[in-house]
């Protein structure tokens, strides 16, 4: 097996992985919605719960997270920029941003907003880096959105305050998967979202002590699974699996996929979302919404055969040829600048 043969296959290897990672979280955060519309039926705020989901993250990965991080404090200190970036938009900003726009839309409505964000990934790698996005990219870009109107039906009037909220939220999400792509390949997932979570947790807990940020809890029973159940059970289900495990793992998907590919791929949480809402609220889908999932899927699957046939490797230079280019894996945009590079733990990131 030549080097270019043997590099094609630990990458394929690699977005294998990554695939699994990626669908894994999609499936984590898709439980939030469901966990925090029960808290927030009971009277809590979009800023309690996002507060206690993220604080509880935080403490739960810290035993991990501390240990992972020995001999990596000076790589850490390094990325402080990109991971308080990663924790005050990402993790806390996006998260405020659609519970606030959840009170003044319909959730269908304020989800296919914050998934805007998947679109200005693309717009930010084109814009910052002149890379065209190429045509199947652009043809996954269509059916994944079109796919998520179908799926979300919104039915609701639109409201200014809210969509302004979804739009942030979108940014935030798009800031994830850059973010979370571009992080040290040598600082552990973990230590990255821990990261993260910390400065997110602590910033809005300031917020909260000052008065500018409403939080707002209480005691009372929530209903799931058609029975009530105490508030512990979904406050516990955010921080643990919707926060701790879904960044965590989102990290680690960022950075096998690159940002382009993990930002489709995460489309499916909104297909988990459907799913998890009809086993934990009772809310079943349509067949409408069955198709636009179908649909969904193929945008991603457009946009990872793009990636894929981008990745394949090039014929080895002919004998005499000395100038011992290496195939460099594409990302699904056409014309110069930065590529997907495979490093040290096969990180894809905007170079």
């Amino acid at each position: 097996m030549s080097i270019t043969q043997f590099t094609s296959y630990i990458g394929g290897r690699a977005r294998a992985a990554g695939l699994g990672l990626a669908l894994t979280s999609a499936a984590a955060f898709g439980t939030s919605g469901s966990f925090a519309d029960a808290l927030m039926a009971t009277g809590w705020t979009p800023g309690a719960v996002v507060t206690a989901r993220i604080l509880l993250a935080a403490v739960v990965l810290t035993p991990i997270a501390l240990v992972q991080a020995r001999g990596r404090w000076r790589r850490l200190r390094a990325s402080a920029g990109l991971v308080g970036l990663y924790g005050l938009v990402a993790v806390a900003g996006c998260q405020l941003a659609f519970f606030n726009a959840v009170d003044h839309l319909d959730v269908g409505v304020a989800l296919l907003l914050e998934y805007l964000g998947i679109v200005l990934v693309v717009l930010w790698v084109w814009l910052r880096h002149g890379q065209r996005p190429r045509r199947l990219t652009v043809a996954g870009i269509v059916a994944a959105v079109t796919g998520l109107v179908l799926v979300l039906d919104p039915s609701g009037g639109l409201d200014g305050a809210g969509v302004a909220w979804g739009l942030v939220a979108a940014t935030g999400l798009a800031v994830f998967f850059v973010a979370s792509a571009r992080t040290d390949p040598e600082l552990p997932p973990i230590v990255v979202a821990w990261a993260g979570m910390v400065v997110g947790a602590l910033t809005l807990a300031g917020f909260g002590a000052v008065g500018l940020l409403p939080l707002r809890a209480g005691g009372a029973d929530v209903v799931l699974f058609g029975s009530e159940l105490s508030w512990v059970v979904p406050v516990a289900a955010l921080g643990l699996v919707a926060a701790a495990l879904a960044y965590s793992l989102g990290v680690a998907a960022t950075r096998l996929l690159g940002a382009k590919v993990a930002s489709f791929v995460g489309l499916t949480e909104v297909l988990f979302a459907v799913a998890w809402a009809a086993v934990l609220v009772g809310q079943v889908p349509g067949a409408g919404q069955l198709v636009g999932g179908l649909v969904v899927l193929a945008g991603v699957a457009l946009v990872q055969a793009d990636d894929a046939t981008a990745a394949a490797p090039e014929p080895e230079p002919a004998a005499g040829d000395e100038s011992g280019a290496e195939p460099v894996p594409a990302t699904g945009i056409s014309g110069p600048g930065p590529q997907l590079v495979p490093s040290s733990g096969f990180r894809g990131s905007w170079e």
